[in-house]
C-alpha cells in the first residue's frame, strides 16, 4: 500500500482494511466454517491437548494459530487450504506419537525425558540449573503438596511435559525449611530436631552442628542454617 493512500481519518481503512464491507459477511462465514473443523481436529488431537503439553504437542498447537487467520480473514485465501493443513498437523502429531510408542528412543527424543530435582531430601542443584528452575518455583511446588521440610521428599521429579511428581518420607527427618522466611509465624509449624543439625540453605545437605564443614560437600555452598523437623 503506497504511503500517500494512508490517512489518519480513514476510518473505512482503519476499522475494515481495504476489502469491501461485505467481506466481512464472509469473514464470519470463513470463521464459523474453520472452527467447526478446529473443534473436530481438537476432538481427534485427544484428550492430553487438554492438560499439560508435550513439546511436540505445544508445537501443533502454535501452528495452529499461523494456520488459521489467513483462512478466516485474508480474502486471496480459501478455506480449504487451511482445512488442509489443520489436517496435516493432525496427521504429523499422529505420526510421530506412533513412532514414540514404538521406539523409546525416539520418544525420549521428541518428547524429552523426566529429570530428578530432589533426592532424598537434597536439592540437585546442577539439574535445577539446567533446568533454569529457582528454589522458590521448587518450594512452591512442595508448600503446595503440604511439605515444609526437605528431608520430607524422597523424590521430586521435573516431568518431561511440565508436571512434578513427589514422593515423600514416612517418617520425619531433620532437614531444611521451605517455608517462606520472613514469616516467623508460619515456622512454628517446625520442631527442632533433638541432635543440634545444620542444613545447607542451597541444597538442603545437613550435617551436625558441632562438625559440619564450611563447605557444603554436596553443592559447595557456605551459608547453614538450622535443620527442623
Amino acid at each position: 500500500m503506497k504511503k500517500e493512500a494512508i490517512f489518519f481519518e480513514d476510518w473505512q481503512r482503519i476499522l475494515i482494511g481495504n476489502a469491501p464491507v461485505e467481506f466481512m459477511l464472509e469473514v464470519f462465514l470463513r470463521t464459523v466454517v474453520i472452527y467447526l473443523i478446529l473443534l473436530v481436529v481438537l476432538r481427534l488431537l485427544g484428550k492430553r491437548m487438554n492438560s499439560q503439553l508435550t513439546n511436540l504437542e505445544m508445537a501443533v498447537m502454535l501452528s495452529m494459530g499461523a494456520i488459521l487467520a489467513p483462512a478466516m480473514q485474508l480474502p486471496d485465501r480459501g478455506v480449504l487450504s487451511g482445512i488442509l493443513a489443520m489436517f496435516c498437523a493432525l496427521l504429523f502429531l499422529r505420526l510421530t506419537n506412533l513412532l514414540g510408542f514404538k521406539s523409546r528412543k525416539s520418544e525420549q527424543l521428541i518428547q524429552g525425558t523426566e529429570t530428578m530435582l530432589i533426592k532424598d531430601g537434597i536439592i540437585q542443584c546442577k539439574t535445577m540449573a539446567k533446568n533454569r528452575l529457582s528454589h522458590q518455583q521448587v518450594y512452591a511446588v512442595l508448600r503446595k503438596e503440604n511439605i515444609y521440610n526437605l528431608s520430607k521428599v524422597k523424590r521430586l521429579y521435573l516431568e518431561a511435559y511440565g508436571l512434578f511428581s513427589l514422593y515423600t518420607n514416612e517418617e520425619d527427618r531433620p532437614g531444611l525449611s521451605v517455608l517462606p522466611a520472613p514469616d516467623d509465624e508460619i515456622h512454628t509449624l517446625h520442631r527442632m530436631p533433638d541432635e543440634p543439625l545444620m542444613a545447607c540453605s542451597n541444597c538442603g545437605f545437613t550435617q551436625s552442628a558441632t562438625t559440619r564443614d564450611k563447605i557444603c560437600p554436596s553443592c559447595g555452598a557456605g551459608e547453614w542454617v538450622k535443620a527442623v523437623i
